[in-house]
């Protein structure tokens, strides 16, 4: 079976949650992953020493350096389109690493992408953020669906963690076959992921006279139930007793740790394994001995692990279950205008490819209008998606 895997190139890979997820199925192996910060490197290979990680920054990477690969995967920083960050999107310098991703993507073709980002990527900038990415992947021969899935409700973890995943295919066909996993019940608790009664290192634990809020805890945090978060100046209860969304900057002042009220009735924050185990990392998961901090930072910018191994399930029957040829259906260079078919359920939930490609746009605007699927402007687009409708529509890019 080895030889048969599919392969996968990895970009922005972090600790390798998302290859993780994907040899999970048995289905993959890793043939490539880059990371550019130093400490996700150590972790990533004290749990795959057989791969050597190239750290380099992606803009020095040239695609002809690195091999081919059936899927290329990667959620590219976040920071520029989270909501807890500034909200720039592509004027950030950060919002520009998707099109280095892309550059990789254009000159491998592989079979499949899967793309990882945050929910708020969808509604950046009244959409438009979105609407760049999604016509980028579409104009480039790859038929997309794309889905918010929460991990406590799609991946049997118990944390409130929602994500856009986006899937594309070079095969109409295997797009056609796949589909995002079904919603299942939450079984597992926080007392699964995290042990009330271990004794864990003093420097985890809130006490009177070492933290100034500590008065404010007290009155508050009483529950062995759920978990809370101190928020600068109050105490946040998580009432729907899951780990609450973990954060990159969890570590850079220990104030946004999810805490707990141990069974010994002490308060304390989760511990970096603990943080892995809400994001779904099995407990052989190895940490390496660097600082709390960016293993803090490392869990809050990884990925719900189960829900990548559902997701890379399905992407892997969708091409293994072929009885086409599989073959890629290139973007014609020659061509001046896309007509792009778009098919949503509200802002959260879609698929997107290519419908026909033109040099006359008077031509697709005929072919569109002889159908019975809207043609809409720019304009008329963002002015939909921000009502968060149900609708099939066209539109019509000039290429880049």
């Amino acid at each position: 079976m080895e030889k048969n895997k599919l392969t996968i190139d990895s970009f922005f890979a972090g600790v390798g949650g998302i290859e993780l997820g994907f040899t999970q199925t048995g289905y993959f192996k890793v043939l490539y992953a880059n990371e550019f910060d130093k400490n996700a490197v150590k972790t990533y290979e004290t749990n795959y020493p057989n791969i050597k990680v190239d750290n380099r920054d992606i803009h020095e990477v040239n695609p002809n350096e690195i091999p081919n690969s059936d899927i290329i995967t990667g959620g590219f920083p976040c920071q520029a389109f989270s909501i807890a960050g500034y909200r720039k999107g592509f004027e950030d310098e950060r919002g520009d690493l998707f099109f280095e991703m892309l550059k990789i993507i254009k000159s491998k073709n592989p079979k499949a992408i899967l793309i990882e980002n945050v929910k708020n990527l969808v509604t950046h900038d009244k959409g438009n953020t979105f609407k760049v990415i999604r016509e980028a992947l579409v104009e480039n021969g790859y038929f997309i669906k794309w889905k918010v899935l929460n991990g406590k409700d799609y991946g049997n973890v118990p944390q409130n963690r929602e994500r856009i995943y986006i899937v594309g295919f070079s095969s109409k066909d295997a797009y056609d076959r796949f589909s995002f996993p079904k919603e299942q019940k939450l079984s597992k608790s926080i007392h699964d992921i995290i042990d009330f009664d271990k004794k864990e290192d003093e420097k985890y634990y809130y006490r009177e006279g070492k933290q100034p809020f500590y008065k404010k805890l007290i009155p508050v945090i009483k529950s062995h139930d759920t978990l809370y978060q101190w928020r600068r100046q109050y105490v946040r209860e998580n009432k729907s007793g899951v780990v609450p969304t973990l954060t990159a900057n969890m570590g850079t002042g220990g104030h946004n740790v999810p805490i707990i009220y141990t069974n010994s009735n002490e308060i304390r924050k989760l511990t970096p394994k603990e943080a892995f185990n809400a994001q779904g990392y099995p407990k052989d998961f190895k940490l390496p001995s660097i600082a709390n901090g960016q293993l803090y930072k490392q869990a809050g910018n990884s990925v719900v692990v189960p829900v990548i191994k559902r997701i890379a399930d399905n992407i892997a029957k969708a091409i293994y279950n072929k009885k086409e040829k599989l073959e890629k259906k290139t973007r014609l260079e020659n061509q001046k205008y896309a007509l792009i078919f778009s098919d949503i359920n509200g802002k959260f939930d879609g698929k997107s490819f290519v419908k026909h490609f033109s040099n006359s746009k008077e031509k697709l605007e005929q072919i569109a209008k002889e159908s019975d699927i809207d043609l809409l402007s720019d304009e008329k687009y963002i002015s939909m998606i921000q009502k968060n409708k149900k609708m099939k529509f066209y539109i019509i890019e000039k290429m880049q």
